[in-house]
């Protein structure tokens, strides 16, 4: 009898695409010059392709005449706006490596991403809701001496810093920018992604033109996705969502991305999809459980929705047949991935059922190879729970500056091991039941307990903190931190959580805190999350059952 291995490859019926992303930009722009490219209703602008080619070129010789070249990293640190794309593709189209700046981040994370990539340019929002960028690189720019420029996304720099439109104003020759244009391949790198495990500070995973390009064309075509498509976009351009699976795939199609607002807002986003005629619409579950409560959704008309990417946590059965139902998109397709995939691997079919869409993450995408491996390396049969491995065109040239991270990800057959715990099925769709690696996912963001952990830690009155999560059926993962405080301490867990407000993320901030005097542990030592999540699930499922 014939063993089935958990191993399946993708089509290569259709060839992938040997374009950077300039070219990609300049051939959507050539062949659909007045087709909308970005519709940002916040900003109330409305760009064509032709003019997003042309935008792209100021930036380009704008950063050309500030001595920027090929393999310098230029930052971007903002919410989204339409600059931060013309940003990104000027700064590509001239080789430079974009690195993308979460906005939640505060001083000592930014300093730190910026620091570690050797960033020379910045691209900055002024400020976003509560938190000025300005103020925050004014502390950190002491800090940071390879930082030569920063550019404000506004008419208003703060002081040190250049308007849009003053950087805009400096220009390169053309024959100097088409020469640096033409020296530009598509297997540099064009993307540093800043992400991390469970230890140590955050890896920086480097992307090529080839690996994100093609990865965003791949998945439009899961979508169906032609010139007419008009791309609802709510999710962050910081991320791969927004950036490959949203801006990418509209490039390679010539669709066209609506921006709602800056960051999500249930409102805007369904005011959108009505006004623009959406035809696709990308978010995390918690952003649809979102808008399905609104109550505005029974009277906004959705007919024109069609598709869309849903992502970044399992979506429960409900709320997919609700979105599916109420919201019209009967096509959408559920993506699983990871940065250093470029990101995704496995994605839904436009015609696959609601139940597949729940249970599974689809099937490996075109050109990639997956296999599900046991604790010695070996390829399991089919049906069985081991960590999922991909290979392909998407796997990224490897962490910045971080050989040895490099070296424990991608074996010598170039396999990136996921540290996701996957089952394939015989039909080659894939489930994936759990983490290896101790990341939480909160409603699409990803936190690492090692960092918030060392943050805890730097609190005088913390003797020891242990991070891990705790499931939330709207955000799909909370944060709970058991902490040991030192024995002349007194503080409260509001107490802590009042003194993380501002120092890090809003979203890594705990939400469940509970004060210990010792913790669970090993006859070695190793403290063991699972006991102390088992003991928290326990203690909630016996106050719901009581109440």
């Amino acid at each position: 009898m014939t063993t089935c291995l958990s191993y399946a490859q993708g089509s290569t019926a259709q060839p992938l695409m040997r374009l950077t992303i300039g070219q990609a930009l300049r051939e959507a722009a050539e062949r659909f010059p007045d087709n909308e490219a970005i519709v940002s209703l916040h900003q109330n602008q409305r760009i064509s392709y032709a003019t997003l080619d042309q935008q792209a070129d100021r930036v380009a010789s704008a950063l050309l005449a500030m001595g920027v070249s090929r393999g310098d990293r230029v930052a971007i640190w903002s919410p989204n706006n339409a600059e931060w794309l013309i940003a990104q593709y000027g700064a590509v189209r001239i080789g430079a490596i974009v690195v993308t700046v979460n906005p939640a981040l505060r001083d000592e994370e930014a300093r730190y991403v910026l620091a570690d990539s050797g960033c020379s340019v910045v691209f900055a929002a002024p400020a976003f809701r509560d938190f000025s960028f300005a103020d925050a690189l004014g502390r950190i720019r002491g800090q940071l001496p390879g930082l030569r420029h920063i550019v404000y996304l506004s008419d208003h720099p703060a002081e040190g810093g250049l308007s849009w439109t003053g950087f805009l104003q400096q220009e390169t020759p053309r024959q100097q920018l088409s020469k640096a244009e033409a020296e530009v391949r598509c297997e540099d790198p064009c993307s540093l992604q800043y992400t991390s495990g469970t230890t140590g500070r955050p890896k920086g995973a480097l992307l090529t033109h080839y690996n994100i390009l093609n990865n965003g064309h791949c998945v439009g075509e899961r979508q169906l996705l032609t010139p007419k498509d008009r791309i609802c976009l709510p999710v962050p351009f910081f991320h791969c969502f927004g950036l490959v699976l949203g801006a990418l795939a509209a490039v390679t199609h010539a669709s066209t991305i609506v921006l709602p607002g800056e960051s999500f807002d249930p409102k805007a986003t369904l005011d959108s999809i009505a006004r623009e005629k959406c035809t696709s619409l990308y978010g995390v579950p918690m952003m649809f459980i979102s808008l399905l409560s609104h109550p505005e959704i029974a009277t906004t008309d959705l007919s024109t929705l069609r598709t869309g990417a849903m992502g970044g946590a399992p979506c429960p059965i409900e709320v997919m047949r609700q979105a599916v139902d109420t919201m019209n998109v009967k096509q959408i397709t559920v993506v699983y991935g990871m940065t250093e995939t470029s990101p995704i691997s496995f994605q839904s079919l436009a015609d696959d059922s609601n139940e597949i869409r729940v249970t599974t993450v689809g099937q490996i995408h075109s050109h990639l190879e997956a296999k599900v491996i046991g604790d010695k390396g070996q390829t399991l049969e089919i049906g069985k729970t081991g960590e999922l491995c991909v290979r392909g065109y998407s796997v990224m040239q490897g962490y910045w500056r971080n050989p040895e991270a490099t070296r424990e990800a991608i074996d010598e057959e170039g396999w990136m091991h996921t540290g996701d715990l996957a089952v394939m099925m015989p039909d080659n769709y894939l489930q994936i039941v759990g983490r290896m690696k101790n990341t939480i996912i909160r409603g699409g963001e990803n936190i690492y307990p090692r960092e918030i952990e060392e943050f805890l830690l730097t609190l005088p009155d913390i003797a020891e903190a242990y991070i891990f999560g705790l499931p939330d059926p709207t955000y799909g993962e909370e944060v709970c931190a058991w902490i040991r405080l030192r024995s002349t301490a007194n503080l409260s867990g509001e107490e802590i959580r009042a003194r993380c407000k501002g120092k890090i993320a809003t979203f890594k901030i705990p939400r469940y805190i509970r004060l210990v005097e010792s913790f669970p542990c090993t006859a070695s030592g190793k403290v063991q999350y699972f006991k102390m999540r088992e003991a928290e699930l326990s203690v909630r499922e016996g106050t719901a059952a009581s109440a």
